[in-house]
């Protein structure tokens, strides 16, 4: 999930077997739809970038290790941090670079917190990204520019986790080809909980660099017992042990642990290290290797003048999760929103629709992925751009606005006048001011922000230096 609300800013997949859901509910939902010479590494090809010493060497490790990491950047994680720093204990926090600094994230502050404590700072995408999703472009983009955004502030950055545990052959090439060491999934281990005749541990030296095993994440359902067992199994098997979590808060979310149990299992672990037969290490330090020189991806350039830069721009081509390809709906504040499929449409064989109910604040719209560059569109720093939808509504709506940074971190920019409810479709039409300094794409969609149904259609994009006429 994005953190941006108005205001803030190949082969088989593999993927865990609890794969959270992408929808948001109050803030914006991001749905993000997706090279060098190889190397073998412990036996699998895997490209690398153009460093000296490319393979990862992992270091010597007690007889069995127990690596406590932590996904997205989550703010209530910093609870985490200071148990494990009251019980002598380091964690592995991977980031989503596009969301420090949002309501409900980290803080840049936070993470050097983490660092200073000698915490591991690992990378996740800029923006949450589904690596197996999105085009090979976007893909690199997401991986490769995470970890140059985390570099460039002062991190190692060797390990890395695959969002929603999903990853293919190709993703995982494109992870060594960003300069990891090592990349996670989720949900390959057994415990109490699930993944019944899953090995008990991953071994001491992984056999796949680049899809390192991990328990499925830990959750409300999980006891105190159920985290004692998983570490104790992991001990007799002799192997290295990935434990994951997400929220630690007393809010009873299914992805969440209480930092009262949290601080029960840290009083455990500290006690069961002593015998010094295991350790709690980083990921880092059980995979080892130098951090490799940082590699960026593919530039995404704007479109050339006088063409439209919105891709499915009639909503036509089907995507994932039952949008419009690179397309998705967002929404903040307090309100219900579905979306649905109109035919025909304004021209084509379909348009659609938003139906916002229980209004009582924010808004919901359709629009252009928030992501690297396959589906937002670029932009040149202080051009305006003529903003083009078809639409008909029972309620006034209008555009609203986002722009990207070239941390790609979306932020809500600015909105258009508001248009009149029609009943059979008109072309609403409206120039953007000066894109702002800083600003490398934007993307735009017609809102509701008020109980009401909109259905849209036929959108366009043009920098107004060439512009067609409507």
């Amino acid at each position: 999930m994005s953190p941006l609300g108005k205001g803030t800013a190949s082969g088989p997949v593999r993927a865990s077997r609890k794969r959270a859901g992408l929808w948001a509910a109050s803030c914006v939902s991001v749905l993000l739809l997706l090279t060098g010479a190889t190397s073998l590494i412990n036996g699998r090809q895997a490209p690398v970038s153009g460093s000296g010493n490319d393979t990862p060497t992992p270091t010597v490790a007690p007889l069995s290790s127990v690596s406590l990491t932590f996904d997205e950047g989550r703010a209530s994680q910093m609870e985490a941090a200071r148990i494990l720093k009251a019980h002598g204990l380091r964690g592995t926090f991977f980031i989503d670079s596009g969301f420090v600094g949002a309501p409900e994230y980290m803080t840049m502050d936070n993470l050097h917190s983490l660092s200073a404590d000698q915490n591991e700072i690992g990378g996740h995408t800029v923006t949450l990204a589904d690596v197996t999703s999105v085009e090979p472009d976007e893909a690199s983009r997401q991986i490769c520019n995470d970890r140059a955004n985390l570099t460039d502030w002062g991190f190692k950055v060797t390990s890395f986790a695959y969002p929603f545990a999903a990853s293919t052959p190709k993703s995982e090439e494109l992870v060594a080809g960003c300069g990891y060491n090592s990349a996670r999934g989720l949900g390959e281990i057994t415990t109490p909980v699930d993944c019944p005749g899953c090995a008990a541990a991953e071994t001491v030296r992984p056999g796949d660099l680049f899809r390192t095993r991990a328990t499925s994440e830990v959750g409300s359902k999980w006891t105190l017992a159920d985290l004692e067992a998983t570490v104790e199994q992991a001990e007799k098997a002799g192997g290295w042990l990935q434990l994951t979590f997400y929220d630690i808060d007393n809010s009873g979310n299914p992805r969440s642990v209480s930092p009262a149990l949290f601080e029960q299992f840290a009083t455990w672990l500290a006690a069961k290290t002593q015998p010094g037969t295991m350790g709690v290490r980083t990921v880092h330090d059980v995979i080892g290797g130098v951090a490799k020189p940082v590699v960026n991806g593919p530039a995404a350039p704007p479109a050339a003048a006088g063409q439209n830069a919105i891709r499915n721009p009639g909503l036509e081509t089907a995507g994932k999760y039952g949008l419009p390809q690179c397309w998705q709906v967002a929404s903040y504040g307090k309100n219900a929103v579905v979306l649905s499929t109109l035919t025909p449409g304004h021209s084509g064989a379909v348009a659609r629709r938003l139906d916002l109910s229980e209004y009582s604040s924010g808004d919901a719209k359709l629009l252009p992925v928030l992501d690297l560059g396959a589906c937002a569109p670029s932009v040149n720093t202080g051009h305006s751009y003529s903003l083009r939808a078809w639409y008909q509504s029972t309620a006034k709506t209008q555009f609203e606005v986002y722009y990207r940074n070239k941390l790609g971190t979306w932020t809500y920019w600015t909105a258009s006048p508001w248009f009149a409810a029609n009943t059979s479709y008109e072309q609403a039409i409206w120039d953007t001011p000066p894109v702002p300094a800083g600003a490398e794409a934007i993307s735009f969609g017609m809102n509701l922000f008020s109980d009401g149904q909109l259905a849209t259609d036929d959108y366009e994009m043009y920098d107004t230096v060439g512009a067609p006429s409507p």
